[in-house]
């Protein structure tokens, strides 16, 4: 078959499957905004194409993110007649619409089945919104009729969608009933072979020094550090926690954009804004304890995780990270807040603990109670570890899963362009 690709931060989601459809004899094609000459990766043929526009002039600040859509799907339906013209028709579009790029591609190639990877519907009723009030700002009801206005990018694709697939139950969870029925809950896989626990493992720190397992580490990972991932609940816990541990060593991984949610105030990240709010009521020697590692590479991530004895993972009622199922293939005992993605994952007493989100004292007395207690620290992590083997290990279970996926979805009748 040939099977196109589109996302604009290619592969993305699609890391494994590509290659393995590439690998099985297809001719896999993707387009995307990352490269900007033409390659081949794994056996696909990266293909790049250019955003020709800016956004408009004056526009309603509630429309912005929908006209920057249809600016990448313009952009990305040149790209498709050129590459139309050149003789290559797909049997299947595999694309993560989220960014808007798939939006015009039925009328491009009318008999391609189109699957969807389906991230997230915008809700505009709690949790979804107003979770955390005090990031709220303005007229919080206008701000629920502007996150509502964010899915029209999802209702354009709603007719293209043949199939879906989504990472998590929660996800899917968050789309309509004309949605869900066609998407399949198959996450984009662990590779458990190799994130795998390791008593010898080893990280070195910024200042040089080294952690083992023999060391207290409580670890912390966002990919930014952002109030949507609890970055602010963990740093107000520091404080007690520090004083209660005074061995321990907080090793926090992540960047100074937004991922997610609002941007701090302009000049500011939220990572300082929230250093600065705790620093004052830290010592000096405990805040030596503390290291911001930034992003670091995969190998070195896997070390973290791999000499963390907790690992602190908080999130709003959003999209689950990765992370933490890396985290628990590593054999960590988590410490997770208590908000319905984490209902997937850990199963409280067995596989890890759930506390409040806004609860950072609850927060600290669990760490504090996992760090003295090495057997149930022991046992939530080979708990942790067996049921990601069980139900989120790449290659005997996702991957396969995937695969099957593109099966069911070639046999597809092609949708319509909605008029």
């Amino acid at each position: 078959m040939n099977i196109l690709f589109i996302h604009q931060n290619f592969p993305g989601q699609f890391k494994h499957l590509a290659p393995a459809l590439a690998q099985a004899g297809h001719r896999c094609v993707a387009l995307t905004l990352r490269v900007k000459e033409p390659t081949t990766w794994q056996g696909v043929s990266v293909i790049p194409y250019k955003i020709g526009r800016g956004s408009g002039q004056n526009l309603h600040p509630w429309v912005v993110d929908f006209e920057t859509k249809v600016v990448r799907a313009e952009a990305c339906f040149a790209a498709a007649r050129q590459l139309r013209d050149k003789g290559f028709t797909p049997d299947i579009i595999v694309a993560h619409p989220g960014w808007g790029e798939s939006m015009f591609l039925r009328d491009v190639w009318p008999t391609a089945r189109i699957g969807l990877y389906c991230e997230l519907y915008h809700r505009s009723v709690w949790p979804h919104m107003h979770f955390d009030p005090e990031f709220d700002k303005g007229d919080t009801d206008a701000a629920s009729l502007r996150i509502r206005l964010k899915n029209i990018n999802n209702l354009m694709h709603l007719p293209l969608c043949d199939m879906g697939l989504s990472p998590t139950e929660f996800q899917a969870g968050t789309f309509p009933a004309a949605y869900r029925e066609r998407i399949s809950v198959i996450h984009d896989g662990i590779h458990t072979d190799q994130v795998v626990p390791n008593p010898e493992a080893r990280l070195e720190l910024p200042d040089g020094s080294v952690v083992t397992r023999d060391d207290e580490v409580i670890t912390f990972v966002n990919r930014n550090l952002e109030p949507y991932r609890g970055y602010h609940i963990f740093m107000r816990a520091l404080p007690r926690l520090l004083k209660e541990r005074p061995r321990a060593q907080v090793l926090i991984v992540g960047g100074d954009e937004v991922s997610y949610g609002a941007s701090p105030p302009k000049g500011q990240t939220w990572k300082q804004i929230f250093i600065d709010e705790v620093r004052g009521q830290i010592s000096t020697p405990n805040w030596n304890r503390v290291h911001f590692l930034g992003r670091i590479p995969y190998d070195r991530f896997v070390s973290l995780l791999q000499v963390s004895r907790v690992h602190v993972y908080l999130t709003y009622p959003f999209v689950l990270s990765w992370s933490l199922f890396e985290a628990m293939s590593a054999g960590a005992a988590i410490v997770a807040s208590d908000t319905a993605p984490l209902h997937e994952a850990i199963a409280p007493g067995e596989t890890g603990t759930l506390v409040d989100f806004f609860d950072r004292e609850a927060l600290v007395d669990e760490v504090c109670a996992l760090l003295e207690d090495a057997e149930r620290r022991a046992a939530y992590g080979a708990a942790a570890r067996d049921f990601v083997k069980r139900n989120y290990d790449l290659k005997t279970i996702c991957l396969p899963k995937q695969m099957d996926w593109i099966t069911r979805l070639s046999a597809c009748t092609p949708g319509q362009v909605s008029d």
